[in-house]
């Protein structure tokens, strides 16, 4: 009886661990089994990538603007069933010269999902990508950052990357400056940032935003896109 408890206790380890590492795994965001993953970039120049997540919608309007106001190119990650309410907007982010990422059609978590269907969530949005005049290469990043097998092999399998960040300011605080801060404090050169102004409808991740692009021009830091970046 006591060996058999033994046993049983070693199972539910066994499992633990297994689980454990599972969701470990699933929301690193510096390490994936299959293919290149990418958060930051090694360098010693001043030169960072600002994202954004989600979208595109009517906060495009306000978004690019700004960035202009900068001079500084950013990277869209774009959501297909998004861009097909807005197509506008996305038209809007190409024909600014930005860069436009993949954030799958439905933005549901890319883990335990059949080849068939991480292959339709990818290849629709890059078609949809495409439509709205986007020309470069489409980087890929998974919604919420969550990934295990299926995304990372298919990827790897079109000789493509995953991209992830090192700073996301929004998971951490709520007001403008206290992100401004995070960034400012804890940026370093080939950082990613990510933000998330599309659904934001009180203005302050537009502030923060503008916030770190004037803390950080004013430290030297020059903004590109992700591809930008990588190349460098």
């Amino acid at each position: 009886m006591k060996k058999k408890l033994i046993f049983i206790g070693l199972g539910i380890l066994v499992v633990f661990l297994l689980l454990l590492g599972t969701y470990k795994l699933m929301n690193s965001r510096t390490y994936q089994v299959f293919g290149g993953l990418t958060d930051h970039v090694e360098m010693n120049e001043k030169v960072v990538a600002l994202t954004f997540d989600d979208g595109p919608s009517k906060n495009v309007n306000e978004i690019l603007p700004l960035l202009a106001k900068y001079d500084v190119k950013a990277t869209f990650f774009l959501i297909g069933n998004e861009i097909e309410k807005y197509p506008e907007e996305a038209g809007k982010i190409a024909e600014a010269g930005h860069q436009i990422g993949n954030h799958t059609y439905s933005h549901r978590r890319m883990v335990f999902k059949s080849p068939s269907y991480i292959k339709a969530e990818i290849e629709k949005t890059d078609k949809l990508i495409q439509d709205a005049g986007y020309k470069g290469e489409i980087d890929v990043r998974p919604p919420n950052g969550k990934k295990i097998i299926g995304l990372p092999y298919y990827l790897n399998k079109n000789d493509r990357e995953t991209i992830t960040w090192d700073l996301e300011p929004d998971s951490y605080y709520t007001t403008a400056s206290d992100k401004v801060k995070y960034v400012k404090e804890n940026i370093k050169p080939g950082s990613i940032i990510l933000m998330h102004p599309m659904y934001d409808d009180t203005g302050k991740e537009l502030q923060a935003i503008e916030g770190i692009l004037r803390e950080l021009t004013n430290e030297g830091y020059t903004f590109v896109t992700v591809n930008e970046l990588q190349e460098m």
